[in-house]
């Protein structure tokens, strides 16, 4: 990424220039660059501007960071219904649905229903650079994928398992929900409606989410297994 620096936006600022460039590769001189020095220098040579590329580059926004709204609005308009656990377990046995499990996969093989497909969407971290902390920073407010970053192999992933026409109901842990509610009018997001909005988007046609996550489903007693049993 390029950014452009100007000689009078140098003027105006609170911060030495000095400071509002220092983390930039390519401007290692042992020139001091005050305000008014640059402002001369901006005079007298005639500079437009300052090219400055800096090192440390911002990457694209992926889809699973797009706004909650925006992720809501395509999953009602895709049709992405939310099944409780009980009817989740019917489709599973009566109308060949698969469910697809996207939590870390020690949570999967600790505990998961038979049958069940584990795609993470969600990966322990790999990477500790400056960008991917700010990137985790931003998803902690949601208060989940402490210590995880997007798994970048997901949709990948997901289709080495999975066809296009495949009936899926994408499960997490806690299920999240688009219904309103007073104190959230959108709704919550969380890891399984965010991997059914990557799924849509990728062409799945038949996607439901498991209301309540999988805590609901252990709660409830229903059929399980695990690497233990």
């Amino acid at each position: 990424m390029t950014t452009m620096i100007t000689a009078s936006s140098v003027v105006k600022a609170n911060l030495p220039c000095s400071s509002r460039i220092s983390s930039c590769s390519d401007f290692s001189s042992g020139h001091s660059w005050r305000p008014l020095e640059a402002a001369k220098h901006y005079r007298t040579h005639g500079v437009r501007s300052l090219r400055i590329t800096c090192a440390a580059t911002k990457t694209a926004k992926s889809p699973a960071e797009e706004e909650w709204k925006i992720k809501r609005q395509l999953l009602l308009e895709k049709r992405v219904r939310s099944v409780d656990v009980k009817e989740a377990l019917r489709l599973q046995n009566e109308n060949n649905f698969v469910i697809l499990d996207v939590r870390p996969e020690a949570e999967f093989k600790q505990a998961h229903p038979p049958g069940a497909v584990n795609v993470q969407i969600y990966r322990l971290i790999k990477e500790w650079t400056a960008w991917d902390i700010a990137r985790r920073a931003a998803f902690a407010f949601f208060g989940i994928f402490a210590g995880t970053e997007e798994n970048p192999e997901f949709i990948k992933s997901v289709e080495e398992k999975l066809n296009k026409d495949s009936k899926i109901i994408v499960a997490c842990s806690a299920g999240g929900t688009m219904k309103p509610t007073q104190n959230l009018p959108d709704g919550k997001q969380s890891r399984s409606l965010i991997a059914a909005y990557l799924l849509v988007l990728n062409g799945y046609k038949n996607v439901f989410h498991l209301d309540g996550g999988l805590y609901t489903w252990f709660k409830a007693d229903l059929p399980s297994e695990g690497e233990e049993d």
